[in-house]
């Protein structure tokens, strides 16, 4: 059987504060399997988005294991993590972060410009992915042409254009209209339903019932881990 896509054991992240160390992450276990897709819950503080700057290579432990792909990456250097990153991970963020001077193609590709690939593989993989979201009109608009729906659909296709392993997403309608919300956590559906994992970040109970599972922190340790109630209930 294979090992979990992730796994985290006695994880713990800590800073240095005036007032002494301050514990961000306690000591966490936490195992998440290929396939999945899982809401991480809490208040402001609480350690979700320390966790998830960890999960994504971002930042590294202060004790603990963190397991990737069956690889302990908790304690690799600098130059391996963001390779690590690059290869296995896309990210989707609240403000979108896309580069307003250049069209949706090139914002889509920059990933793979980091990896290496030529110009027009690039190109042609980028414009797959933005179809992939729905955006097949949009290739050479610049994101402000676009409404911010469609700006997190173009974040979304640069994030799965190196057809990654996993997927972090950090409060991806946290700047988004509840309707334009319900058709991007749709596309998280459909995307997980084609096979990638997918974990996110929120403190909205309706975004979290998309999950099939919701964990939940406070101060810095797992409270509850449980299969989402409307996953079991068959309504999403």
């Amino acid at each position: 059987m294979p090992p979990p896509l992730i796994r985290v054991a006695a994880l713990g992240k800590s800073y240095a504060t005036a007032a002494g160390p301050f514990a961000a992450l306690g000591g966490i276990d936490l195992s998440i399997e290929a396939g999945e897709f899982v809401a991480i819950m809490g208040q402001s503080g609480s350690g979700k988005s320390t966790l998830m700057n960890v999960l994504g290579c971002l930042d590294t432990p202060t004790s603990g294991d963190y397991f990737l792909l069956g690889r302990n990456v908790a304690h690799l250097g600098h130059d391996e993590l963001a390779a690590l990153r690059n290869r296995s991970i896309g990210f989707v963020f609240q403000g979108f972060n896309l580069l307003q001077r250049m069209t949706l193609t090139d914002n889509v590709a920059l990933p793979l410009v980091y990896a290496g690939v030529e110009r027009a593989q690039r190109r042609l993989r980028a414009q797959q992915a933005l179809d992939r979201v729905g955006l097949a009109g949009y290739f050479d608009s610049l994101p402000s042409r676009i409404s911010g729906g469609q700006q997190q659909r173009v974040a979304i296709a640069r994030a799965v254009v190196n057809s990654p392993a996993l997927i972090l997403a950090d409060e991806p309608t946290g700047n988004l209209d509840s309707h334009t919300s319900e058709e991007i956590m749709d596309l998280f559906s459909e995307l997980n339903r084609a096979g990638i994992t997918i974990v996110l970040v929120t403190h909205e109970a309706d975004i979290a019932a998309y999950a099939r599972r919701q964990v939940r922190f406070l101060d810095g340790l797992i409270v509850s881990d449980v299969a989402s109630p409307a996953r079991a209930l068959g309504e999403c």
